[in-house]
């Protein structure tokens, strides 16, 4: 039978039942021609007589040509929608996609500063009073490892300088205390002073923007962009990067997988195994700069 005249009456069969767009077509006819040809080209079968190790061998092959595992998913349900459409009309028996699994997405690593830019982040302390508010929130959401909303969340009264330490409300209203370093613990209190100037009534918030009112996310994430723009060429700075730097740097130092998972609030620690990740790229990179036996050898 041949293959392309097969394949033809499939994308007819889509467009006509199934509505699907050219553009969708498109992608299906590229994803199947694709096998057609890997099968061609490797001699083993006919498009009619393939197994899930073939599927496996060509979604194996197209993964080491670079092909993302997004990507992956999408062709296997290219073929996995052909083969099916085979066995509706009776010209296979078994569909030999069926079981074959896409390649787990690869995790992507989190973004963060090292400690030298984290230095360079935190050196101006600012002289304006939105300068000297900018300040303690950086210190403190590297200090503690806050997320976005639970630093917007702060109310002046959750910081106990005394105790060195901020109570937080975080995901799911659960309440947690965390220790402040020293130096956030002094920017926070040279904040406040300041705060006192913008306060309107009786606002409660820590961290209040110039009328007065509670600082929304969206003004930390502005404030935190432009502070980087001037410090750290060609860093996009988020929030979200202080956390992962604070966590990253924290389990670097100690090795204490579970105290970085209380500290973060995690509520399942493999939610903070990502950073185990970074510190063994970290720890890589050390080894084979300074092991004497690490120098890949050369090829002749």
């Amino acid at each position: 039978m041949d293959a392309a005249a097969t394949l033809r009456e499939y994308l007819a069969y889509l467009h006509a039942i199934k509505h699907y767009s050219q553009a969708t077509l498109d992608a299906y006819n590229r994803d199947v021609t694709s096998f057609i040809s890997f099968l061609k080209d490797s001699r083993t079968h006919q498009f009619l007589d393939v197994d899930a190790d073939d599927v496996r061998s060509f979604i194996s092959l197209r993964r080491r040509q670079g092909l993302a595992s997004s990507s992956s998913q999408r062709l296997l349900s290219s073929l996995r929608g052909f083969y099916r459409y085979l066995l509706k009309d009776k010209l296979i028996e078994v569909n030999p996609v069926a079981d074959v699994r896409a390649p787990k997405k690869e995790k992507k690593l989190p973004q963060l500063l090292d400690v030298d830019q984290m230095d360079q982040l935190l050196a101006d302390e600012g002289q304006q009073v939105l300068e000297i508010r900018d300040h303690a929130m950086l210190e403190i959401m590297y200090s503690s490892g806050l997320r976005l909303a639970e630093l917007v969340g702060l109310n002046n009264n959750d910081i106990d300088q005394r105790a060195g330490q901020v109570m937080v409300t975080g995901k799911g209203n659960k309440t947690r205390y965390l220790p402040v370093g020293g130096a956030a613990l002094k920017a926070v209190a040279r904040w406040q002073k300041e705060r006192q100037l913008l306060l309107a009534g009786d606002e409660s918030a820590l961290f209040i923007s110039r009328r007065g009112t509670r600082l929304s996310r969206r003004a930390v994430q502005l404030r935190l962009k432009i502070r980087a723009q001037s410090v750290l060429s060609g860093v996009k700075l988020h929030p979200h990067m202080l956390r992962h730097s604070f966590a990253s740097h924290l389990l670097e130092s100690s090795g204490d997988l579970r105290a970085v998972q209380e500290l973060l609030g995690h509520s399942n620690i493999s939610t903070t195994q990502i950073y185990t990740q970074l510190d063994f790229q970290h720890l890589s990179k050390v080894y084979d700069q300074a092991h004497p036996r690490a120098r890949k050898p050369r090829k002749d």
